[in-house]
Parts: structure tokens; sequence; C-alpha cells
């Protein structure tokens, strides 16, 4: 049956289902949410205020590894003010997130500009026999999110396009890459510009505990890993076992349209891209596996603490750079070093609101560190849990349900991570679970979640693409078409979390489950 904004079309007058009922709700207070960048100036003002409150009260907490009793710092003072005015400028420029996704997204706006992730993309997808199809599509939109957004105006209507062309229904197409770039949105086979963000707020919080620990951008990187061929072939299972049959055969009236292949000169550029990877990856090479490789940590030799690890960052914007500025010689897209400035450039124009969210996100994490409340929560929060007798596998489940939950409302997920990062990250590290672990508890619910969430940034766009073969569509077909893929992910990432957690295996290079 055909939904348009989630009421029957059959049956107009119909009561609406629960479910109905539930996410015109979920609509409804999402809409009614202030924008991300407010919504964090609303939450500095709230601690400031907080701390002027708390600290009239006798609240103290006891911290568990120093023994030193916990008091809230009160902002609503002159020394408070001062700091505050002060120290603005800092909270801003020293916000982890903020120079890793800026120097990140640099490299990856040569790659973008040049056409090189636009060509991989079209490769992988026309080059694929028809019965990995649907494999090759759900995979390129996970591997997409490596040049952040791409796959939604990309990958997502081309995939409807090669459906079409080959006799299926466009929208299964479309389903099926929609999944792989939002439902599969932390899963990957690469580092990609979420990361360092993430990374970098789960360090913020991380450092209220112990001001010397350090995410590393890669801390997710083996669970992200091996997550990619399950999250591809749970999406491919539930394209062709439901979304297939569900669909039947597609009898609108959209016109078959042709998927250029690519062209000599775009081919000349792939192969100059790939052999560009070669050169920096032996490279690379050279400099850990030597024991005395020069890109190893000078005095122990450690892979783990090398200045390849904390440099992460500034190897994607090496690799990124230098395969987009490969391509773009070799298929004539790059003429100049203009061509490349623009393409930084243009990168950089995407993340004006960014940089605005930024802003008010880190004066509101600065003020929750200062006024010692986070601190303070955190260990209160985790006696509570500590005397639940909650294990690990309970806790994480329940974590990450919590997320998905919250993301039904609250679309961006570094938006949501810096208001539950400075809570849940000290309270676990304080039960000895890593910040590592819990940023992959909460990417796996922030993602799961995403596909059917109105409140995704980018769900109103595949909406569009959706009406473009179904006129009658609309946010309830959409949520339709994509809950099967969300319970399965769901259940499929939770299983895959118990399973490292049985037996123990880190999420991450240096990023072990369990901090004792």
């Amino acid at each position: 049956m055909k939904q348009t904004n989630g009421m029957a079309d059959a049956a107009p007058t119909a009561k609406p289902s629960f479910f109905s009922r539930f996410l015109s709700a979920v609509e409804r207070i999402g809409n009614a949410l202030p924008h991300p960048a407010t919504l964090f100036g609303i939450f500095a003002l709230l601690v400031i205020f907080l701390s002027w409150i708390f600290s009239l009260f006798d609240l103290s907490a006891l911290h568990p590894a120093t023994g030193e009793t916990i008091r809230p710092v009160n902002l609503v003072s002159t020394e408070g003010l001062h700091r505050i005015l002060t120290e603005m400028l800092d909270n801003f420029t020293g916000f982890a997130p903020l120079g890793t996704v800026l120097v990140a997204m640099l490299g990856i706006g040569v790659a973008e500009g040049s056409g090189l992730i636009g060509a991989v993309l079209r490769l992988l997808v026309t080059k694929a026999p028809e019965k990995l199809l649907t494999f090759v599509i759900v995979m390129a939109g996970v591997l997409s999110n490596t040049a952040s957004e791409v796959g939604y105006v990309l990958l997502v209507p081309l995939s409807a396009i090669i459906f079409l062309a080959v006799g299926r229904h466009p929208i299964a197409g479309l389903a099926a890459a929609f999944a792989g770039v939002s439902g599969g949105y932390s899963a990957n086979l690469l580092l990609g510009t979420v990361d360092p963000l993430l990374a970098g707020l789960s360090e913020e919080a991380a450092q209220i505990i112990d001001p010397t620990y350090l995410v590393n951008p890669a801390g997710n990187y083996y669970f992200m890993f091996v997550s990619t061929f399950f999250i591809a072939a749970a999406g491919t299972w539930v394209t062709e076992r439901y979304i297939v049959p569900r669909l039947g055969a597609y009898k609108g009236d959209a016109e078959t349209e042709e998927v250029r292949a690519l062209s000599a000169e775009e081919k000349r550029g792939m192969w100059y891209a790939l052999w560009s990877m070669v050169i920096l990856s032996a490279l690379v090479l050279w400099g850990l596996i030597p024991e005395g490789g020069f890109l190893r940590e000078a005095e122990t030799g450690s892979v783990l603490r090398s200045p390849f690890m904390r440099g992460i960052v500034a190897f994607i914007f090496i690799a990124a750079g230098l395969a987009g500025i490969a391509y773009g010689v070799g298929a004539r897209t790059i003429r100049n070093d203009t061509d490349v400035m623009n393409g930084m450039a243009k990168s950089m124009e995407t993340l004006g609101l960014y940089m605005v969210l930024v802003f008010f996100a880190a004066q509101f994490v600065a003020y929750f560190k200062w006024t010692n409340l986070g601190l303070i929560f955190a260990i209160e929060g985790a006696e509570f849990l500590k005397a639940s007798g909650l294990g690990p596998i309970p806790l994480m489940i329940a974590f990450i349900l919590l997320s998905a939950l919250i993301n039904l409302s609250m679309g961006s997920a570094s938006a949501k991570w810096a208001i539950m990062a400075p809570v849940f990250i000290p309270m676990f590290m304080l039960l000895d679970y890593s910040p590592e672990l819990v940023q992959a508890a909460y990417r796996i619910g922030d993602s799961t979640t995403n596909i059917i969430s109105p409140m995704m940034s980018y769900f109103a766009l595949i909406v569009a693409f959706v009406e473009r073969y179904d006129p009658k569509a609309g946010i309830g077909t959409v949520v339709a078409t994509m809950l099967p893929y969300t319970l399965i992910f769901l259940a499929v990432w939770t299983v895959l979390l118990i399973i490292w957690l049985v037996f123990n295996i880190p999420v991450g290079p240096g990023a072990p489950l369990f901090l004792g």
C-alpha cells in the first residue's frame, strides 16, 4: 500500500496506525526543536545557570581514582564571567574536531572536485555483475562515507537509474543505496571525515576523567572494517528478501536513462590515481614495517603511538589530495594549481554552517568541563550503573538503543555526540569501559535509525528522489520501505558488538574494550 505523509491513500479517513502516529509525533517534536547551533547556545546558557543552582547546595562527589571531593564550580561569578570572556576564542580554536575536519575535507575536496569520487562510484556500480549488483550498491554506499555526504547526492539517484535500466524496480535500487550510505554510516574500509570528528569529541569528554587521554581517529577501525561486510550482506538480504517482493514490478512511466560508462580520459585518470596510491602505500609501509622505520615512534619503535597513527588526519589529507590531483591530471579535469585550490575552497564552502555549530558546541563542552557538572553526573551515574549489577553486554545494548532513539529526533551525529559524550564517556570510563568502545556503541545506534528519521538532513532529498518514480509517495513510503533495514542492521550490528565483547577484541589500533 502506498503512503503519503504516513497516511493511506485508499482510506484517508481511516484512523492511522500506532506506528504512523508515532512517526508523526517524532516529526513534530523534531521540527519544533531549534537549530542544532541554537540548541548548543541554549545548553551553554543552561550549564551556566545550573552551575549557580548546584553551587548553592552541598552537592559533591568523591572521585574514585584520586579520592578528591568534586564540587560544582559557579560560573555566575566574577571569576566565571572573566573566564567565559577570555577563553571564548580558545574554546573555539582549540576544539579538537574543528581542525581535524577542516584538514581532512581539504584533501577530500580535491578528490571530489577532480571527479575522482564520482568516477569510482560509477565504476563500482556499472561494472558489477547483475547477480552482485545489489551487494555492490550497498557496499558502494558504505564506502561513499569516506567522502562525507557525496553518496546521498550521487549514488542514491544513480542506483535507482541502474535498477531501472536492468528491468528492476528503481525504488529498490534507491533503497539499497540509501541503506548503505546512511544506515551503514559507521562502517567503512577506509577512514573518513566522521572518524576524526567523533574521536575529537570523545577525546574532549575522556579528558574530563583523564586529562592525558587521547582518542585516535582510527580508534574504531577494526570494528568498522569488519562491519562493512556484515552491513553490505545484511542490506543485500533485506533488499532481495523484503523490498523487491514488496514493491513488485515497476509500472510507472519513468524512462530508462543511459548510465554513462567511463570515458578514455576518465579511465586514464583512474590509473593515475591508482598508481599514486600504490606509491604512497609503499612509502607508508617502508616507514612502518622495518623495526627502525621513519614513521614509527622514535623512542620505542611503537606503531600504535607512531606519528603515522597520531597523524592519521594528515594522511587522509595527503592521500585524498594526491589521488585527486593524479586523477585530475590523467582525466584532464585539473589543468593547473588553481583547479586544485578551487576544489579545496569548494569543500570549505560546505562547512560554513558546521563552523557555526562548532563555535557553540565548543562553548557548551568547555563550560560543562569547567563547572565539574559532567564529572559529578558521571560519578553518580557510574555508581548507579555499578549498583544495578548489569554486565557489559546489557549496558552496551541499552546504550545502543538509547542512541538509536535519540537519533529519531536529532539528526546530526556530531551534534548528538557533543551532548552525549561529556556525560556517557566519563560515566563508562569510571566503570573501566574505554571511550573507543562507548563511541562504537553510539555509532551503531546513530547509524541504524538514520534511514527512518525525518530529522536526518538528507531525508527530504530521499523523499524527492522516491517521488520521481512514485508521485504519490511521501514520508510514510520512505519510512515503510527503510524500516526493515533499520531492524536488521540494528540486530546484526548489536550481535557483532556482543561477539567483540565476548572475545575481548580491540575495536581499533590501541583501543581495547576496557581500561583496567
